[in-house]
This record gives structure tokens, C-alpha cells and sequence, in this order.
């Protein structure tokens, strides 16, 4: 039996103090899809906060817990269809995600090391210029919403 993805994940926006925004473009789509970190739990019990240190240390290379960093809960979620191309990787009948939105603020010239098999480029934007660029709407969102929640 295969193991299904849990369809529980977080979105992590990553963003300086000066609220420039990282994004990563994903290896497995032919389109320029650009977006913050996200990943689903790894077992139906994991902490959201687990949850999104994990995926942000996979993903980039950054320690949540380093000198400098704050991992803040958001204490937002977006539930949503899952695109087409990625149902496979669910269960039968699992149609719908629930995202658990966090924000991680790390300091300017902060070193970003990719996985190479999730991701191929990085970079750093304003704002409202990552939001632009984001291929998911709820990751568009999350970063416009980065001037009023990083900072409580």
C-alpha cells in the first residue's frame, strides 16, 4: 500500500525584518511556479510547528531556531482543492487540503541551500512584488498579509 500524503500541510512565508520575501520555484512543474515553503505533516500527530520547521529546513536549509530567526504561528488556514497533478499523491477520494500559515522573519543575508530535487531557483522580493509572483492564490495572499502579522 502506498503511503498517502497527509492532507494537512503548512505554508511558511520566510521574509526579512525588512519584509523582502523568499520564494522557490519548484522542480516538478513546467510552469514557472514560484512560492514560500510548503509541505504536509509526516505523521497525522505532528505539530504545526514541527510541521513547518521541518519543511523549512528541507527546503532551504534555514533552522527555524537559529540566532536571529522567529517562527511566528499565524494562526491562519486556507482549505483548498488540491490541483489535479498532485492528487495521486493522496489517498482515493481525498480532494481537499487544510494549510496552517506560518511566517518565519530571518535576518538579511541569510544563506539559502535548495534540495535540488524539490526546487531549483530562489529569490528575494519585496513584498508586494512576491506576492506577484506566486503561482498559488493562497500563497499571494498569505505574503500581502506580511506587513500586518509580522510584526505582532
Amino acid at each position: 500500500m502506498p503511503a498517502w500524503k497527509i492532507p494537512e500541510s503548512v505554508l511558511v512565508v520566510i521574509h526579512t525584518p525588512a519584509l523582502e520575501a523568499l520564494l522557490i520555484r519548484r522542480a516538478d512543474s513546467s510552469e514557472d511556479f514560484w512560492q514560500s515553503v510548503t509541505g504536509s505533516k509526516d505523521h497525522p500527530d505532528e505539530d504545526w510547528r514541527e510541521t513547518a520547521a521541518r519543511e523549512v529546513l528541507e527546503e532551504t536549509g534555514i533552522r527555524a531556531d537559529a540566532p536571529g530567526c522567529m517562527l511566528r504561528d499565524w494562526e491562519l488556514e486556507n482549505v483548498y482543492t488540491i490541483y489535479p497533478q498532485w492528487l495521486h499523491r493522496y489517498a482515493p477520494g481525498v480532494t481537499r487540503n487544510t494549510e496552517r500559515v506560518f511566517g518565519l522573519c530571518v535576518p538579511e543575508g541569510t544563506p539559502v541551500a535548495l534540495n535540488p530535487r524539490e526546487h531549483t531557483a530562489y529569490a528575494w522580493h519585496p513584498w508586494r512584488e512576491a506576492a506577484g509572483r506566486c503561482y498559488s492564490p493562497s500563497n499571494a495572499e498569505a505574503i500581502l498579509w506580511l506587513p500586518r502579522l509580522a510584526r505582532r
